[in-house]
């Protein structure tokens, strides 16, 4: 008979928890509620939300918000201009920022005070690196070591890493530079949940004939768990219980399944039981830890 088994480290952080839990608190207040974007990156949750009034804005429609309303800003970051904008239209300015994307800030911050290059390690154009870009005016992002070769040396580098990147990757762009002779100041920045959810999903994987990873495919953190796993066995990657595909676990003994930082665990529960109706598999009891939320 198949089994199932969830990682050990799955589904949603700190910060995502933390984030829902403070929208939730205020949909049933007497102000309009509004989002900055998604608030994360999870179609199903944000859906969710609309259909409980938080509505989602972008930065253009600020200004067309009423006096009064509830801005949430998402868990990703903003600029600070934009939350001087909000304030400027007299907007209640709820900040949902994860923690430790404020520590990015803070620390691209400092490093651009000093007088260092700020280098930003990350995905150009995700919403948190281009909020860590407004807190650090002229940094620079890199997405490979092959970037860092790129960035000027003029200055002495102060680096910071987008929350949901890997360490493999910051180490082979600071190797990059420092194999150019740059003074190289680096913030390890990585959220430690983002480290345990990778580690996880690759011990996994290695033992899984088949995986599922679930999470949003905006969700630069759930692609790199799909790209991790699929270096070790078939994957999969979705976004609810209704893209699953019995022909995926013909033959599987082991289905191993894992999920994005944005997930709750509801949707990782509903896709364990969908799999289990599809295979007649049963779930590994294991100490998975999987939020609440």
């Amino acid at each position: 008979m198949p089994k199932i088994e969830v990682a050990s480290h799955a589904g949603a952080c700190f910060g995502v928890g933390r984030a829902l839990e403070r929208v939730e608190k205020i949909l049933d207040g007497p102000a309009a509620v509004h989002t900055l974007g998604p608030l994360i990156h999870n179609p199903a949750t944000v859906e969710s939300l609309e259909r409980r009034g938080a509505t989602v804005v972008d930065e253009s429609s600020i200004e067309d918000l009423h006096p009064g309303d509830v801005l949430v800003l998402r868990t990703h970051g903003v600029v600070p201009q934009v939350v001087n904008r909000a304030k400027a239209a007299h907007l209640q300015v709820l900040d949902a920022t994860c923690p430790y994307v404020k520590k990015v800030h803070h620390a691209a911050q400092r490093l651009a005070a000093s007088g260092r290059q700020v280098v930003v390690v990350g995905e150009a154009g995700h919403p948190e690196v281009d909020g860590i870009l407004g807190h650090a005016p002229g940094a620079c992002v890199v997405g490979s070591a092959e970037d860092a070769a790129a960035v000027p040396l003029e200055r002495p580098i102060g680096l910071v890493v987008q929350t949901t990147q890997n360490r493999q990757l910051l180490e082979a762009v600071v190797a990059a530079l420092k194999g150019r002779g740059a003074n190289v100041e680096v913030c390890d920045t990585i959220c430690e949940a983002t480290s345990e959810r990778q580690q996880a999903a690759r011990e996994l994987a290695a033992r899984a004939n088949t995986m599922v990873v679930i999470g949003g495919r905006n969700s630069a953190n759930t692609t790199r768990l799909a790209e991790i796993c699929a270096a070790h066995t078939a994957t999969h990657h979705i976004e609810d219980a209704q893209e699953l595909d019995p022909a995926w676990f013909s033959g599987a003994e082991l289905i191993g399944i894992t999920a994005g930082a944005s997930t709750p665990s509801s949707q990782i529960k509903q896709v364990v039981e969908t799999v289990a109706q599809m295979t007649g598999a049963q779930e590994v009891e294991t100490e998975s830890q999987v939020s609440g939320t």
